[in-house]
């Protein structure tokens, strides 16, 4: 994992606590949409994802990221609730939103190199 976010770090230009929180935010994400079988394989080429969530931020412990994340549900399916987490997750770590894709691509590419699994796929229907 060290090498995901020393990329992160150097091709976005953010701090190491941002690249953790920020791929964290999208593993735990995975974590909730994908099968067992499906994370399990992922983490098990990893490693270290557990600690990568664990320093992701809360997006629906407080009220507001809450609300937000069940009415984007309600009106606009699960891809604009997954929007809605990524974007309060990135704000609580004073990213930008319109790193969301970068982000995505950066953990994607490193993911498949070293699991050959492409998360993109996978996270696609909700992304």
């Amino acid at each position: 994992m060290d090498t995901l976010i020393a990329k992160l770090v150097s091709e976005l230009g953010i701090g190491e606590a941002q690249a953790k929180g920020g791929a964290g935010l999208l593993f735990k994400i995975a974590k909730e949409k994908l099968s067992g079988a499906d994370f399990s394989s992922l983490a098990d080429a990893l490693g270290n994802i557990d600690d990568l969530i664990k320093a992701s931020p809360d997006t629906g412990g407080r009220g507001g990221a809450k609300l937000l994340g069940g009415l984007a549900s309600a009106i606009g399916g699960e891809k604009v609730a997954v929007l809605a987490k990524l974007a309060t997750g990135f704000s609580a770590l004073n990213l930008d939103r319109s790193l969301i894709p970068k982000f995505a691509t950066i953990v994607g590419e490193v993911v498949q190199e070293k699991s050959g699994v492409d998360l993109k796929i996978l996270l696609q229907k909700y992304m």
